[in-house]
């Protein structure tokens, strides 16, 4: 029954080392694949902040403030549709939790399906539209127009919003930033805004328009990197640890397999012995 056992735990250890040594090769295909992605989101992340940057001006210097009211809070949280990327959608689910539970009357549009999933259970009625198939392939502008036209078209009314993103930082961290998100009648009611000439209705709604489509669109591209560079750094910490494991197995695996060697090595003397001992 000994050598049944130990043979039976020589048959698990090697399927368990085989499993191990396959989750490895898909984790370093992984990290490969996020590298390829995170050269190419950085290089597009250059050309993309501008668009933030210049539209994050303009209420700046326009000094516009959160409209009076209690129309409510909107956040767009802007994530993706994959996983396997460390705390990336995590932190945002983290903090739009907080913010809802501050203020109920928050409406939630989440840009990926990730964060959709961390707030439904909890907190299903405040999410107000999810958009999905994001992150499959790098976004474009006209990706954040159709997402920013999507919440105009559906009538969302709000006194205050922001946008939560994921800042890239650097290979290894990033930090979750928010922007303020002002609505028209916001814009329309800024203290400097008499300082821009020609700016009527009709100008004032087409810039509020592309200025949303200008943030989303800077805030896609920070998370993409964001998320590129993370899942890139959790495939490389995850095939470092299934280098570990496979060290262990497989040294587990020698000891074993040395110990059943040498308990059928005893049972055989012990009994070639005993002939002798009954000749």
């Amino acid at each position: 029954s000994q050598q049944v056992r130990g043979m039976a735990t020589l048959k698990m250890i090697s399927i368990r080392l085989k499993s191990v040594k396959n989750i490895q090769k898909i984790t370093q295909s992984m990290k490969m694949v996020s590298a390829a992605k995170y050269t190419k989101a950085e290089r597009e992340l250059k050309l993309a902040r501008p668009y933030g940057i210049g539209a994050q001006e303009f209420y700046k210097k326009a000094e516009v403030k959160d409209e009076e009211g209690e129309k409510g809070q909107l956040i767009i949280a802007v994530s993706s549709d994959r996983g396997l990327c460390g705390a990336v959608h995590s932190s945002i689910g983290r903090i739009v939790k907080t913010d809802i539970a501050a203020n109920p009357n928050t409406k939630v549009v989440t840009v990926g399906d990730k964060v959709r999933n961390i707030l439904q259970r909890l907190y299903a009625k405040n999410i107000a539209m999810v958009v999905t198939e994001v992150g499959r392939k790098p976004a474009v502008f006209g990706d954040a127009a159709l997402v920013a036209q999507s919440i105009i078209n559906s009538g969302i009314e709000f006194s205050k919003g922001k946008i939560l993103f994921n800042a890239f930082r650097t290979v290894v961290s990033f930090r979750t930033t928010e922007m303020p998100l002002y609505s028209q009648n916001a814009v329309a009611n800024a203290s400097k805004l008499p300082v821009y000439d020609s700016l009527d209705s009709d100008v004032i709604q087409s810039y509020t328009e592309f200025s949303l489509a200008s943030l989303l669109f800077y805030s896609m591209k920070e998370n993409a990197t964001s998320e590129q560079s993370s899942r890139m750094t959790a495939m490389d910490n995850a095939s470092k640890n299934a280098g570990e494991m496979i060290d262990k197995l497989t040294m587990t695996f020698n000891r074993t397999r040395q110990a059943v060697i040498t308990r059928e090595l005893i049972e055989i003397i012990s009994g070639a012995a005993a002939l002798e001992t009954k000749n």
